[in-house]
């Protein structure tokens, strides 16, 4: 049997060379987006001290009755990336009435992925203080790890929070597991050693409780690794008793799944809107 190339599988950017064409896009939707906001949208709210511990907010222009907001963490692989170049997720989810919270985070390799993970707990926490609303977490690829985390999280552990403060995450294209990644190139900037990846993977993590709800979306041009580990995380929490599944978007790679957002008619802004009460 031949030896999985797990740099090919894992290195996304390698795999889709017009990358940078669909990040600009996105980027300049993100600019749109922010403009547009106006008084709507409350930038650079701190969630902690750290120079990248900050949140924008994106109110809706009208909305109400029992709707959760949404949380959402960008990807880079815990390495690249911040809340400026992802606003666009807001524009069709503020039509719908959907408050969006986009934070930016510490990186490695100046902190680790467990710092990541407790810096986004203080941030999620931060929105809810901030909105009183209920929690609806989603991220794309190491967003997306994030997110499930999110999710994962024991949160009547974490000081003044409600016991669900998350009880819905959506996560695309994401890495459950990070074992895989320490002999790829992906590891230079993460630093995981054998207890560091068993740490951070949330496959290894308590499974959320049984009133969850959980999504793994991935592109259906993305590597059979990433499928994979969506198929085998939404499987093992389903059995486990999380309303939990795999959703694979055809005809999207890893770059293109997160346009998916963008569009009125698509079943991925549908079902995250629907987690969130629309």
């Amino acid at each position: 049997m031949a030896t999985l190339d797990l740099e090919a599988e894992y290195n996304n950017r390698a795999r889709v060379p017009d990358h940078g064409a669909v990040q600009d896009r996105l980027a300049r939707l993100s600019e749109e987006v922010r403009r547009a906001a106006g008084s709507a949208a409350e930038l650079d709210r701190s969630y902690g001290s750290g120079e990248r511990q900050k949140y924008d907010l994106f109110k809706p222009k009208s909305g109400g009755g029992n709707v959760a907001a949404l949380v959402y963490i960008h990807g880079g692989y815990w390495q690249r990336g911040d809340r400026k170049g992802n606003s666009f997720v807001a524009r069709e989810l503020n039509a719908r009435g959907i408050t969006v919270a986009v934070p930016s985070y510490s990186l490695c390799p100046a902190v680790a992925v467990m710092d990541i993970v407790a810096e986004l707990r203080s941030c999620v926490k931060a929105v809810h203080d901030a909105t009183k609303q209920r929690i609806v977490v989603a991220g794309h690829s190491a967003g997306g790890h994030l997110a499930a985390a999110m999710l994962a999280t024991d949160w009547s552990r974490v000081a003044g929070a409600p016991a669900d403060l998350v009880k819905a995450a959506y996560s695309i294209s994401g890495v459950f597991d990070l074992s895989p990644l320490i002999t790829t190139s992906i590891n230079e900037g993460l630093k995981l050693d054998v207890a560091k990846a068993r740490e951070a993977s949330v496959t290894g993590w308590p499974t959320p409780p049984k009133d969850r709800t959980f999504v793994a979306g991935v592109g259906g041009d993305e590597s059979q690794e990433l499928i994979r580990q969506s198929l085998a995380i939404a499987g093992a929490w389903s059995r486990a008793g999380v309303k939990a599944e795999c959703v694979i978007v055809p005809a999207t790679n890893h770059f293109t799944v997160v346009e998916e957002l963008t569009r009125p008619d698509s079943a991925m802004l549908a079902r995250v809107a629907l987690m969130c009460g629309r």
